[in-house]
């Protein structure tokens, strides 16, 4: 199965460098997705290494995959080391990114058969995407490995039973095998990465134990309460029930809004969560409704810490409900300590810079990686940093148009390269070729130079209409697409988020106060995401990784929407309750007390299993990975306990009566006087 999926690529589509990329392969010239060095192991002349470079890209050209194969054998100075001892072969693929992923895992070996004597070292995107893929899924595997033991002990600690402590782990696996088949089948119509299902599986897994544990403690609090089981059960579908429905929702609203961003990673990691929650929450729904009526009372035997607890399980919880009792005695200098918390920890996200994935998101040590650090040293004009820029009518301003170019700042060298006719045999002679235009910059792709220098280019003035190329332009276009749409998908995602909780605790006010709630608890773990991986502090603690003084703007965003719609679970959960009680009778601030003492527990038990799954992914070696994960553990942490335990309250108290104000029903609220109970069902 997992040959179906793709590479997922992390270059926006439709865009200016996308289009110069395709003109410029057409003309036989254009950023290689594979680079080849090669070595003369025993230190020979630059002929050895220009003859194997030779005898390497003859042996490409005839592949029916490559579309172009530059060599060190032309005599091309870009493409031979300063020391003469490696030689560059630059290849240029044809089809898609899976396409281009498979021919590279196949064309390497062929050409380290082809020159035994040589060492050939590969990178380039392509062969970065399949080493990638490769180690995510290992270490992803690993991760989730050494997870599950700890996950089960901490479920036995708040659970009791080894039943109900391996219910939402059996739950999860399940949803997460039958993901896999599930996302193969959407790979048919769709570009799903292999990368995507891996770090959607991790998501997964973690989301169906929050599911589980939603059904479940409630379950055994009705139980605990003399309920039968069976009516027990129906009161958990009926009320938290229906919080899962409604997070499941508003989680995968939240990534489908991302999945309209062009960038085929983005949108693969995209519609792998949306798949993933989906069936975790079909399972919570399904499969622990089954499995509690099939054990019976089996589901709270044996618990192994009886003796050791302190408050019964299904019972409130007197920490909670005294911390409760405290921050709504005293809401507003509660709710701005914890406010001044979270935007201290903000505060770094001013100075967010967004980039794209290249081989430094593996370890320094991985081949890839390592290759393109040499290439990076060795070389005079690295590909990464030459900008192709197409003309597509030159025409005698071809000479005033480079001069101006060599006059830009950052412009190293430049050259004008020879390129095939896009038409056909039968073309006019009086028809002017385009031209190519190779730019090779001083400054890295992913600097705020190199973004300069793509913007000069685009600016000056030339003979006839201009396309630029290269890395740097590919990641500012990158970047730019996912700033524009970022407006768009936030309104989406607010107006997803506003629409679900209206229908949900049918009120016009606590809603809103959610969105709010949810924005500063977002911006605080962009800033802590920010700090860490785009600053670099704290990396040792996570195992050491490359830092680039930018993020990833895919995974970023794919991070930070899943954090988003954790911390609506976390809120649907918790007004569920408090709602629940507030509509028995009780005043505002008895129910949020009430509810936060019922909850409390749970939260905190839910978000400490959903920080060890994903905390466990900062073990990879992939520094995207060691984002993710710790992005979303951190948000778990985060909203659970400084959120849920103390901002949410202290507004709600704030708020008082209004948390549930309706425009709709506001004549009859004031009909029926205040601390009446409303006739309408529990919320959850």
């Amino acid at each position: 199965m997992s040959g179906a999926f793709g590479a997922g690529g992390t270059i926006a589509t439709g865009t200016e460098s996308s289009r110069a990329q395709t003109q410029a392969e057409l003309l036989g010239v254009g950023t290689p997705d594979l680079m080849l060095a090669l070595t003369v192991r025993d230190g020979g002349a630059r002929s050895a290494v220009a003859a194997g470079a030779g005898v390497v890209a003859r042996l490409l050209a005839d592949e029916p995959a490559v579309r172009t194969v530059r060599s060190a054998a032309t005599g091309d100075p870009w493409l031979m080391s300063r020391d003469g001892r490696t030689g560059l072969v630059t290849v240029s693929l044809s089809g898609s990114d899976a396409d281009r992923k498979e021919a590279a895992l196949r064309l390497v070996p062929k050409a380290r058969e082809a020159v035994p004597g040589m060492r050939v070292d590969a990178s380039g995107a392509s062969w970065a995407t399949a080493e990638l893929d490769q180690q995510a899924g290992a270490d992803l595997l690993r991760a989730e490995l050494w997870a599950a033991p700890l996950i089960m002990i901490l479920l036995l600690l708040t659970y009791g039973s080894w039943a109900a402590a391996a219910l939402p782990l059996i739950v999860a696996v399940l949803a997460v095998v039958c993901c896999v088949p599930l996302l193969g089948l959407l790979a048919h119509v769709s570009d799903v990465s292999a990368f995507a299902v891996n770090a959607a599986a991790a998501i997964g897994f973690g989301l169906s134990i929050d599911f589980t544990l939603f059904v479940l403690a409630r379950y055994r609090e009705e139980h605990a309460k003399g309920m039968p089981r069976a009516r027990a059960l129906e009161v958990a579908l009926s009320t938290c029930g229906r919080c899962v429905f409604c997070s499941a929702a508003v989680i995968s609203s939240c990534l489908v809004a991302v999945a309209a961003i062009p960038v085929p990673l983005l949108r693969a990691l995209a519609l792998a969560g949306v798949a993933v929650t989906l069936l975790a929450a079909l399972a919570a729904l399904t499969v622990l409704p089954a499995a509690l009526t099939l054990l019976g009372d089996r589901v709270d035997g044996a618990d192994p810490l009886r003796r050791l607890r302190r408050a019964p399980i299904g019972g409130a919880s007197r920490f909670w409900h005294e911390l409760a009792r405290r921050v709504t005695a005293r809401p507003a200098a509660t709710g701005m300590g914890a406010l001044a918390i979270l935007v201290m920890m903000a505060w770094p996200a001013v100075g967010l810079r967004l980039g794209a994935i290249d081989e430094r998101t593996l370890a320094p040590t991985a081949p890839a990686a390592a290759a393109a650090a040499d290439v990076r040293g060795r070389f005079e004009a690295p590909p990464e940093r030459v900008q192709v820029v197409v003309l597509e009518r030159p025409d005698a301003g071809l000479g005033n148009y480079t001069a101006a170019v060599a006059r830009l700042p950052h412009v190293g060298a430049m050259r004008v390269v020879s390129t095939s006719s896009a038409g056909g045999p039968g073309q006019a002679e009086r028809e002017q070729r385009p031209a190519v235009v190779l730019v090779a910059a001083t400054v890295g792709p992913d600097t705020p130079q190199g973004a300069r220098l793509v913007d000069e280019l685009r600016k000056t003035p030339a003979p006839g209409p201009v396309l630029v190329g290269g890395r740097a332009a590919q990641i500012t276009d990158t970047t730019d697409t996912v700033r524009g749409a970022l407006p768009w998908v936030a309104l989406t995602m607010g107006a997803c988020l506003l629409a679900a909780l209206t229908a949900f605790i049918r009120s016009a006010m606590a809603p809103l106060k959610a969105l709010a709630v949810a924005v500063i608890s977002l911006a605080a773990d962009l800033g802590l995401i920010v700090w860490i991986f785009q600053y670099g502090h704290g990396a040792d603690v996570l195992g050491g990784f490359t830092v680039t003084d930018s993020l990833d703007a895919s995974l970023l965003l794919f991070t930070l929407a899943v954090a988003f719609g954790l911390s609506i679970d976390y809120e649907v959960f918790l007004l569920g309750r408090i709602r629940e009680e507030f509509d028995r009778g009780l005043d505002n601030q008895a129910a949020v007390i009430k509810g936060i003492s019922r909850t409390g527990r749970l939260m905190t038990s839910t978000a400490a299993a959903l920080a060890i799954s994903t905390a466990a992914i900062t073990t990879s070696h992939v520094t995207i990975l060691k984002l993710m994960g710790a992005g979303i553990a951190s948000a778990a942490i985060l909203d659970a306990i400084l959120v849920r335990g103390i901002l949410v309250p202290a507004v709600m108290a704030l708020l008082g009566p209004a948390n549930w104000w309706k425009p709709a029903r506001i004549g009859r609220q004031r009909r029926r006087g205040p601390g009446t109970a409303t006739s309408e069902t529990a919320a959850g």
